[in-house]
């Protein structure tokens, strides 16, 4: 497929970071970090109400408050609430208490609707209070359908029913959403902590009524975003207006509580399954009835993106019968936002699952009856490898057989991620000095991946030179147009581009200096024939050099304490194919986030809301559990290089499979399925009928 080298000295070996001694030694600067010359905090009022109609906002003593420079609404005239956090207004200071101070003297008078509703379950009701009006917050559910599901079923030899439930998550990166803006006669800058900087510039052009020229977008370095932060946001715009009032740059980043209410999370999931396979394991029937809530937000397909509540079904195995009913259900709650792999995560945890009850219904290993159904040949490939290095047929027991108190289970499960791809309009440049330095420029952000690092290695392969002799410059929409960094696409769209450019600069090196062959030893001797004036190449995305579709299995081995219902996770192998593997140590790292990620889903993460007041009771670190490092397992990644299928992006489908196999995995060590995520000790112990189920379990 590709023209990417055959034998390599850099890409698919591992080349340590090049941006690692500026974050070791804190250099590294972050939207947070970010203190513009007179530079002013700034803070948001958020409803107090999770329903009301705001009437009017009276800003006059919030602006008699000292070190108070600027106060703005969020909409001029009357403004209607549908969850608790909404944004009302803001403020921008000389210091944060000013700005609390400010916050507390705003005059706002509302209609607070004492009638709202947070959990899916109450929403789905027929006198439940509406969200939207005049709209009930159930919406229809709309049907797929292949086959003959009805008559299909009754020709099964095993079938069974289950109800999968995921609850919602919270993205909760270490750097919260926000920014530092400055707005002054010549335009707006706008130092971001975003997943795509073309498109804040492009958001808070929008909002603000300028030309794309008037605003420059930077991001440095971000502290992860997982799907939540593309746009400008509320927060940018309002952080973008009181620049415009105070006439001085505006930090505003938001708090830990603002991550839990307003800026997104993933949807949950209801699933009720029924699966059906002949008497040799092949499956024959599927149905599925599935609603879940994104908030105040949209339903919509999340198979491949976007923040909706649907779920890919029947999720990667083939099943001539299937109908699946889907329903979004709206409820008094911020609106959901694409979070990593969007709508992969519960449909892999559902369905495999069912699949694991269905193959002890069965009789058969688990293992065996996914090979038997899964129709793709990579992920054939994966299972068979990883199962011989996880040591399956020596492990795998009889669910329930695992003798004493503390009992291990082993489970399994499969990813696809069918996105991905590229971004074709990716652009970049490199700017190559006589004395042989040469610098690229793309406009695109590293996240946190190591996307710096990609073009480094890309390059110095391609030139012949080392990476620490490439400078690398990222982030800032004044470069050439990058792609957002979401859906497994960065990687696989700025490496063709990075090749692009340095096949170019060597055919315009002999071009110039009728050098040969530019690369390695002759770089500096052609660089120097340039005489005064650096080269300057252009370069873009080129066919044939990336692909998409990506495919893992994760295998999930645990103990289980009976007396005490605590799950640990001893040892995770997952086995991903990574097209051409560029960076072998980014890469392990990305798949190593991915699994933690993946254990926080099944073991610890949910959002926990009062139905009293709307409010997220679990908003912060201490009371929303995610992984530490005690923790993580041994986590052991094997990949597969597939150089003929070019540079593919591993980001998502790593956390896919992750929360479906230790689920398994516990149903495996105590003989009875917990079908509600996050897997509790007190869900554990209901299990086992030593205490009674929790409430809303």
């Amino acid at each position: 497929m590709s023209n990417w080298p055959a034998e390599t000295k850099y890409i698919s070996h591992s080349t340590a970071r090049i941006d690692a001694p500026a974050k070791l030694t804190g250099q590294a600067r972050y939207s947070s970090d970010i203190q513009a010359n007179g530079w002013l905090y700034g803070m948001i009022l958020r409803s107090k109400w999770p329903a009301a109609k705001i009437l009017s906002v009276n800003l006059e003593a919030a602006l008699k408050i000292p070190g108070i420079k600027a106060a703005v609404t969020v909409k001029d005239g009357p403004q209607t609430i549908r969850y608790y956090g909404e944004e009302i207004a803001a403020v921008a200071g000389t210091s944060k208490q000013a700005c609390l101070d400010a916050l507390r003297v705003i005059e706002v008078k509302a209609e607070p609707r004492h009638e709202f509703v947070v959990r899916e379950d109450d929403a789905k009701k027929e006198n439940s209070p509406p969200v939207w009006e005049g709209a009930a917050n159930a919406s229809a559910p709309h049907v797929r359908e292949s086959g003959s599901v009805d008559t299909a079923f009754p020709e099964c030899a095993a079938v069974i029913e289950g109800f999968y439930t995921t609850p919602v998550q919270i993205h909760h990166p270490m750097e919260t959403h926000g920014n530092t803006v400055s707005w002054t006669d010549e335009g707006v800058t706008a130092w971001a902590s975003t997943q795509g900087i073309s498109s804040v510039r492009d958001g808070l052009a929008g909002a603000l009524k300028l030309d794309h020229s008037k605003v420059r977008v930077i991001t440095e370095y971000m502290g992860g975003g997982f799907g939540a932060k593309f746009g400008a946001g509320v927060e940018g715009v309002l952080a973008a207006k009181l620049s415009r009032e105070a006439k001085a740059p505006v930090r505003l980043m938001l708090t830990r509580f603002d991550e839990a209410l307003a800026v997104g999370n993933r949807p949950s999931s209801f699933q009720k399954i029924k699966i059906g396979a002949t008497a040799d394991g092949t499956l024959h029937a599927f149905e599925m009835e599935n609603y879940g809530t994104a908030g105040i937000g949209a339903g919509g397909d999340s198979g491949g993106g976007g923040g909706g509540a649907d779920i890919p079904a029947p999720y990667i195995y083939k099943v001539p019968n299937t109908r699946v009913k889907q329903s979004h259900v709206a409820v008094n709650a911020g609106s959901a936002r694409a979070f990593r792999a969007p709508g992969n995560p519960p449909a892999s945890y559902g369905m495999e699952s069912a699949m694991d009850d269905l193959a002890v219904k069965l009789g058969m290993d688990p293992l065996e009856l996914r090979l038997k159904n899964d129709p793709s040949e990579i992920r054939q490939r994966e299972y068979k490898l990883g199962a011989e290095k996880f040591g399956w047929k020596q492990k795998y027991q009889k669910p329930g057989s695992s003798p004493g108190v503390v009992k291990t289970g082993i489970g399994c499960a499969g990813a696809a991620w069918p996105a991905g791809g590229a971004s074709k309009s990716t652009q970049g440049e490199a700017q190559i000095n006589p004395d042989g330095s040469i610098e690229f420029r793309l406009g695109v952000q590293d996240i946190g991946t190591g996307t710096r690092t990609v073009i480094a290695v890309v390059a110095a392969e391609i030139l012949g030179l080392k990476p620490e002799q490439i400078t690398v410059r990222v982030g800032d929409t004044n470069f050439p147009p990058g792609p957002g960094s979401g859906g497994s696409t960065t990687c696989a769209s700025i490496s063709p581009t990075v090749f692009d450019v340095c096949t170019k600069a060597l055919e315009q090196l002999q071009t110039q200096t009728g050098i040969a062959d530019a690369r390695g030893e002759n770089w500096f001797v052609a660089c120097k024939k340039l005489g005064v004036s650096p080269l300057v190449v252009h370069g873009q995305w080129q066919q044939g050099l990336s692909s998409d579709h990506a495919c893992g299995v994760q295998f999930a081995e645990v103990e289980v304490d009976t007396e005490t219902g605590l799950v640990t996770v001893k040892k995770i192998l997952g086995v991903h194919d990574c097209g051409l593997i560029i960076n072998k140590i980014t890469l392990e790292s990305q798949i190593n986030g991915g699994i933690i990620m993946g254990l926080g889903y099944a073991l610890y993460e949910e959002r926990v809301m009062d139905n009293l007041s709307g409010v997220v009771l679990n908003p912060n670190f201490e009371t929303y559990k995610l992984p530490g490092i005690a923790d993580v397992p041994d986590i052991e990644v094997v990949l597969i290089n597939m150089p003929e299928r070019g540079v593919i992006g591993i980001g998502e489908p790593a956390t896919v499979p992750t929360a479906g196999a230790i689920a398994n995995a516990v149903a495996n060590a105590i003989g009875v399925r917990v079908s509600s995520l996050p897997i509790t000790p007190a869900k554990i112990l209901a299990a086992l009928g030593k205490v009674p189920p929790p409430v809303n379990a």
